[in-house]
């Protein structure tokens, strides 16, 4: 479907430009970060801080309470975007990659008759009959997320999904993080079955990560980072989105992205007192969309 999107370094490792002076987290010795614990006034970064009340508080001051009355469980650690501190902040990741490496074994052992089952076109005549997303294969849109074309193609796509994901996952966590995914790689899909040639195929999980890499961008400005980085390479990737020599599914690419701004958006500027129901809202509302689109389509095919 494309190449691999470049990556943005670690948003984690991004500092403040006035940063030179300021504490380190007690966590993260090398993280510099001008937060404290609103309880014991440890310095935290912003993997680690827990909005409260008033400020932000440490993990283990949540966790423990504190002196609050509430019992440990009442006081999870929460990420950013409100999500679950947990002890391997990229399980998602991990899984996400082994997912994706299985299924392109898969399609080198068993060949292009499993291939040809499960990669996104919209209509086109196949193996003797009429096959496509308009035909009633609305599987495609999500199978052809985890399918390669080569082994270039996902070891870029896999170490951008590394570079961007683990990250991420980290700030959002996992349920957020999973929906960013999945929603962004529908989104991507949708674009493509509405835009391009009905017999065009198109496969990869660039969409997906392309979502990842516009999420990100909104993270770095939400915690007031460096854009320029993320700018330039985003920049970088248009132009070989773009570009001809390349036979990049373009419609993938800006779909995936367009959907990864709008649902990391939601992520990290909803309000505490109202996360919740404007994550599931806005994501609810990403995935109808998607649903319409498609109908829309298969309207026009059928």
């Amino acid at each position: 479907m494309d190449q691999a999107p470049g990556s943005p370094q670690d948003p984690r490792d991004q500092g403040p430009q006035n940063a030179q002076s300021l504490p380190t987290c007690y966590r993260h010795p090398d993280r510099e970060t001008g937060i404290r614990c609103t309880r014991c006034e440890r310095a935290i970064c912003p993997e680690c801080m827990v909005s409260a009340s008033v400020g932000f508080q440490c993990p283990e001051c949540v966790r423990t309470g504190s002196g609050t009355g509430h019992s440990p469980a009442a006081n999870q650690p929460r990420t950013l975007a409100g999500g679950r501190v947990t002890s391997d902040p990229r399980l998602v990741t991990k899984i996400l990659i082994g997912v994706n490496l299985v299924v392109f074994l898969a399609q080198q052992v068993l060949g292009d008759s499993f291939t040809d089952r499960l990669y996104l076109f919209g209509q086109a005549q196949l193996d003797g009959r009429i096959q496509g997303v308009a035909e009633g294969q609305w599987y495609r849109m999500l199978t052809s997320m985890f399918l390669h074309g080569s082994i270039v193609h996902i070891l870029f796509n896999m170490l951008s999904l590394w570079w961007i994901g683990g990250p991420l996952e980290a700030f959002l966590g996992r349920a957020r993080y999973l929906t960013l995914y999945l929603l962004s790689g529908l989104a991507g899909s949708a674009l493509t079955y509405l835009v391009a040639a009905t017999n065009s195929p198109s496969l990869g999980a660039s969409g997906a990560i392309f979502g990842l890499f516009g999420a990100t961008a909104v993270l770095m400005r939400r915690l007031n980072y460096d854009m320029r980085p993320v700018i330039a390479l985003l920049a970088i990737n248009m132009v070989f989105t773009f570009s001809p020599a390349f036979n990049i599914a373009w419609e993938a690419h800006v779909g995936g992205l367009v959907g990864g701004v709008v649902v990391g958006y939601a992520m990290v500027h909803a309000p505490r007192e109202h996360r919740n129901a404007i994550q599931y809202g806005v994501c609810a509302v990403v995935l109808a969309v998607v649903v319409v689109l498609t109908l829309v389509r298969t309207a026009q095919l059928t």
